[in-house]
């Protein structure tokens, strides 16, 4: 197994442990079409949880390196099917360019909620339960709040069972995460957090009514709320 170095805890570990698998498939020290090894192994191996795992793994799929085979695993791509879309990082300051990265957000996600809403699994609703409730539990919204924050995004994806909504909802939630941050930074976070929170609720028992009207109008709601605590305006509806 790849020579892997525990991550610290004070950095974003999704994607610091991500970066870390990536250098190693990259080098070749996991080789095209090898298995990487099992979550368990891997939360261990980092000294994290498995629920970290999961989304590095989802980074990481994102980007082409791996893919992952129900009720088998995940597995380094072949050469030439590592194609990737890169979204270039601007500043975070860069407001003009983090609302058109959020108008694509709104439309992406508001159809991928709908879908969800028609093809959620049970599995999929105790995803959402599980990121809900670390999200009650990030105190003060700091960076574990933003970080489930887009855990939730990703899971309603997944929900849609698309490959591709899942793909591009990962790219731009990645791209994302550092924009919301500095923004949110100058936020007065106490006054967010309660009604942040009960935004992602709707979104879930919207999903769970089956009702795809219902859940493009919870994600809408949202997205739009996100938006004006960001000081977007995104000149959707």
């Amino acid at each position: 197994m790849a020579d892997f170095t525990q991550i610290r805890r004070s950095e974003h570990l999704p994607t610091r442990i991500a970066a870390e698998i990536g250098r190693e498939i990259a080098d070749g020290s996991i080789a095209p079409g090898q298995k990487l090894p099992t979550e368990h192994i891997l939360a261990q191996t980092f000294g994290v949880s498995r629920s970290v795992v999961r989304e590095a793994i989802a980074h990481l799929r994102n980007e082409g390196l791996v893919e992952t085979r129900q009720g088998v695993g995940a597995f380094a791509t072949e050469l030439a099917q590592r194609q990737s879309l890169r979204i270039e990082a601007g500043p975070p300051e860069d407001k003009e360019a983090f609302r058109d990265l959020f108008q694509v957000r709104f439309a992406l996600e508001t159809e991928a909620a709908g879908l969800a809403a028609l093809h959620h699994s049970r599995e999929d609703l105790a995803r959402l339960d599980e990121i809900l409730a670390q999200m009650t539990g990030a105190e003060k919204w700091g960076e574990h709040g933003v970080v489930a924050d887009l855990a939730f995004h990703r899971a309603v994806a997944a929900a849609t069972h698309n490959e591709y909504f899942q793909q591009f909802v990962g790219f731009i939630t990645e791209r994302t995460h550092v924009a919301i941050n500095a923004a949110r930074a100058a936020a007065i976070l106490e006054e967010i957090v309660e009604v942040t929170i009960a935004e992602h609720v709707a979104i879930r028992d919207a999903i769970a009514t089956g009702e795809p009207a219902a859940a493009k109008t919870a994600m809408k709601r949202h997205l739009n709320g996100a938006a004006r605590r960001l000081n977007l305006e995104l000149e959707m509806s």
